[in-house]
């Protein structure tokens, strides 16, 4: 020390070599400096199930801009179970910022509305669940009133499929998985590729999709049943569509020569095995 006090007393004036002689000898010594212990509490769930309520907004002024796409529908969105155990009764849902707490009602089909405000937007609060991360998945929904039974409309289905996606609702979570490729990140470029990918569920297991339009009709092909089949073991633990992967399929919501009102029309599982001889 005395060396170095040396060297800075050749180089410093004088009033600044006092100064840093003065705080040389005031300092402790480096072991007697001990950080205050912290106590930190959990009060939520861990790992909770959360969505960017700022990105939520986005997709309902989605909805807004193009409505015409369903201009009888209204717009909700819904949670769906993504892991075999998981409790879908009794879920509560929160808007919380640094400084706000929204309770968000729940209805018994876990389907809900956010309303806008202002300070939770300011805040880029986030939509928090009471179940973890890995338990659900969410989605909008778009449906028509007065369709027939077990049938959907395609143009309903390009809305929730643009306001999911500019919502960042889809949660599958692996690089390599594929349902929704990397360079397709637009809600325009992922609804309206063939590459995008983006899965739609029915209430229960799907055996085959029909769609009407007209005099025309189509049976959908294999391929779009069952997030295409190419699915692993490994692979299916990243889709959100984990444990319903037996209701999944794809629309052809960028085929234009569908028009909007093409009714999609399902036959499920259990009535195709009582119909069986």
């Amino acid at each position: 020390m005395r060396r170095i006090l040396s060297l800075l007393a050749s180089l410093l004036p004088a009033v600044a070599f006092s100064q840093v002689q003065q705080s040389a000898q005031e300092a402790p010594p480096a072991a007697a400096v001990v950080p205050p212990a912290q106590t930190v509490t959990v009060t939520s769930t861990r790992d909770p199930v959360d969505k960017s309520y700022r990105k939520m907004l986005h997709g309902m002024e989605r909805f807004e801009r193009q409505h015409g796409l369903a201009p009888k529908a209204s717009l909700r969105f819904r949670l769906l179970p993504r892991t075999p155990r998981v409790d879908m009764s009794g879920i509560t849902l929160r808007v919380v910022g640094d400084g706000i707490t929204l309770p968000i009602p729940v209805a018994p089909d876990n389907t809900f509305t956010l309303p806008r405000n202002e300070q939770a937007l300011r805040e880029d609060a986030a939509v928090i669940a009471n179940r973890k991360t890995t338990s659900m998945t969410w989605r909008a929904q778009v449906i028509t009133p007065g369709l027939p039974p077990d049938t959907r409309r395609l143009g309903d289905l390009r809305l929730e499929c643009l306001v999911g996606v500019e919502a960042g609702l889809v949660s599958n979570s692996s690089p390599l998985f594929g349902w929704i490729a990397n360079v397709l990140t637009s809600p325009e470029q992922v609804c309206n590729s063939p590459d995008g990918n983006f899965l739609f569920f029915t209430e229960r297991p799907v055996f085959s999709v029909t769609l009407r339009a007209g005099a025309r009709t189509e049976i959908l092909p294999f391929r779009f049943l069952y997030a295409g089949g190419e699915q692993t073991r490994d692979m299916l633990q990243y889709c959100d569509c984990q444990v319903l992967l037996d209701r999944t399929y794809y629309a052809p919501i960028w085929d234009r020569t569908w028009p909007d009102d093409t009714l999609v029309s399902f036959d499920y599982m259990d009535d195709a095995a009582e119909a069986a001889p």
